[in-house]
């Protein structure tokens, strides 16, 4: 076992830890764009409908906000939280602010470039602890949350 990753639940002798997160992430990810698509609207009203014309501005504002925000307080996004997920770091901590922001920015990036994204995700469903490219960067994890 890596260092890096020996504070993290191993996924040989527990694997509850990491039983169907590639599943939930996906679920996690459509509630999640469904609450962004819910918070884009104010903006969209309240600017009189200008902010349509810089939509795909708006919506990548308004994605990466609400992801670094609900990720820094409580390490996982709403539709994780629904989804019984959440993130942990290499020491098997919660998230702070700061890599919050990191992992926020990976996924960005990720979801921008599609290549990288069919890589990340062949990733899940392939690597030992189901880890994406930005977690696996960060030395992150997406773990079933603990009873």
């Amino acid at each position: 076992m890596h260092a890096a990753t020996s504070h993290l639940p191993d996924p040989v002798t527990q694997p509850e830890f990491y039983d169907s997160v590639t599943t939930k992430r996906l679920l996690a990810w459509v509630i999640d764009m469904i609450l962004v698509a819910i918070l884009v609207i104010p903006a969209v009203v309240f600017t009189l409908g200008i902010a349509l014309f810089f939509l795909p501005l708006v919506w990548l504002m308004v994605s990466f906000l609400y992801r670094w925000i609900t990720i820094a307080h409580g390490s996982a996004t709403w539709g994780m939280r629904a989804m019984a997920i959440e993130l942990r770091d290499a020491y098997g901590q919660r998230l702070d602010a700061g890599l919050a922001f990191f992992h926020t920015l990976g996924y960005a990036l990720s979801v921008s470039t599609a290549i990288v994204q069919v890589g990340s995700i062949v990733l899940m469903l392939t690597s030992e602890r189901r880890q994406g490219l930005t977690d696996l960067v960060l030395g992150t994890v997406m773990i079933n949350r603990r009873a």
